[in-house]
């Protein structure tokens, strides 16, 4: 009979054992308790992938407590990408007095069965003859929507989704309607354009906790674009789609998808923003060399990119993307004494305007340090980002504020955790975080 493996708790024992250390000492050095690590070397308790990241770091398993963690069920598929509408879509947007807003896309078949009493409010919007728009003010039209979309990003990282997006949704559905009566120049570069705007709508969607509204959006995205002559930007949405499953933690599909975006074709801004997430897919796995070696490809990569006048595929806020990243992967490696020195670092470089970059990468560097074992610094540093986390809203900022509740629910007893957590509660929309059994 071929020998069974251990599971995690025995294996864990094994290799503390080869290591010459006590469990007290393990304890010391992940910061978790005695108990806990107690329970899970028995196998009363189930170890979360944070413990084992930490334990295989710390007694240098080389990913052989990662392999060991119990199978968790395979994290749902994501939709497959569809690229084409079957029939022109009409896009609904309701706004209301009191700050509430929803968008739904809708065929016009759809419109119609739906009565045609609405169709005909809503198409009328459109009614009468479109006439043929002069170059001179195409041309005009697209130089200010060019220069809007930064002003959008700019804004973008003070407010939240909702303060944003209508104006986005407003300009991307312009564009596209008006690229239908200009002459070819213009018409291609309004339906790139259109296409950068679609795609940052799809950021701001996820942002609301919407990940199938995202893809929704990234999908016309790659339809404006290779309508307007960019077929590159399809490779792009698998990127961003590799960002929804990692934000779902499931590093198989952040590195399948992300592998698919990194052939030689493709412009080096693309490749590049692929490898820095399959990096990120490979940090979940606890693969330390295989993610190390996909950020030293980015940074190559997004070196050797020239940017144009088009906007920035990607973040444009960080001055060094490929290590403020080096930094949010070391800390899932386990390693986050390191995070926290490479995010101190690199925080320090964010310009200050830059408020929902600071508020994301600042709250990793909380997670960071609330990991370590540095309760009382973790908790002053969160203290400072919880307004600005609160007034961008951000579904992926309060991922991190998760986490970090529940590390700093591991130190109860501390007073900083203490005065902290009815804020921490407040911005995470529900109670104090439970108690650490």
């Amino acid at each position: 009979m071929p020998e069974q493996p251990l599971p995690f708790g025995p294996a864990l024992r094994r290799i503390r054992l080869e290591a010459g250390l006590s469990i007290g000492q393990l304890s010391q050095r992940v910061h978790y308790s005695k108990a806990q690590l107690s329970k899970v070397e028995r196998g009363l308790k189930t170890p979360s992938a944070e413990l084992a990241r930490l334990c295989d770091a710390r007694l240098r398993a080389d990913g052989e407590l990662l392999s060991r963690l119990p199978e968790r069920p395979a994290p749902a598929e994501l939709p497959p990408a569809h690229h084409e509408q079957d029939g022109e879509e009409v896009w609904l947007m309701h706004l209301s007095t009191d700050g509430s807003s929803w968008f739904r896309p809708m065929d016009r078949r759809q419109m119609v069965a739906a009565g045609a009493a609405g169709a005909a409010a809503v198409m009328g919007l459109g009614a009468g003859t479109a006439t043929a728009v002069p170059a001179e003010a195409g041309d005009s039209a697209l130089k200010t929507a060019r220069s809007l979309f930064d002003q959008y990003r700019r804004l973008g990282q003070t407010s939240g989704p909702e303060v944003v997006l209508p104006a986005l949704i407003a300009q991307t559905h312009s564009l596209r309607k008006l690229s239908a009566r200009t002459g070819p120049r213009s018409r291609s570069a309004m339906l790139r354009l259109a296409s950068r705007y679609a795609e940052y709508v799809g950021w701001l969607v996820q942002e609301t906790g919407n990940d199938e509204g995202a893809l929704w959006w990234t999908d016309r995205a790659v339809e404006l674009a290779s309508a307007g002559g960019d077929d590159d930007l399809a490779a792009y949405a698998l990127v961003r789609r590799a960002l929804v499953t990692f934000y779902r933690d499931d590093s198989r599909q952040t590195v399948e998808l992300a592998q698919q975006a990194q052939h030689d074709g493709l412009p080096p801004r693309i490749r590049g923003l692929a490898a820095q997430q399959e990096a990120q897919g490979h940090a979940l796995a606890g693969d330390h060399s295989a993610c190390m070696r996909k950020l030293e490809q980015a940074r190559r990569l997004l070196e050797s990119d020239r940017p144009g006048n088009a906007p920035v595929i990607g973040t444009s806020n960080l001055p060094d993307p490929v290590s403020m990243i080096s930094g949010w992967c070391l800390h899932d490696l386990g390693r986050p004494h390191e995070a926290a020195a490479v995010l101190d670092e690199q925080l320090g470089q964010v310009p200050d305007h830059a408020l929902r970059a600071r508020a994301r990468y600042g709250t990793r560097r909380a997670l960071a340090y609330a990991t370590a074992g540095e309760v009382d610094h973790a908790c002053a540093l969160a203290r400072e980002l919880l307004d600005d986390a609160d007034a961008l809203d951000s579904a992926t900022i309060r991922t991190d504020l998760r986490r970090l509740a529940r590390t700093l629910a591991r130190h109860g007893s501390n007073s900083a955790v203490r005065d902290l957590s009815p804020a921490l509660a407040a911005s995470l929309g529900a109670g104090p975080p439970p108690a650490h059994r």
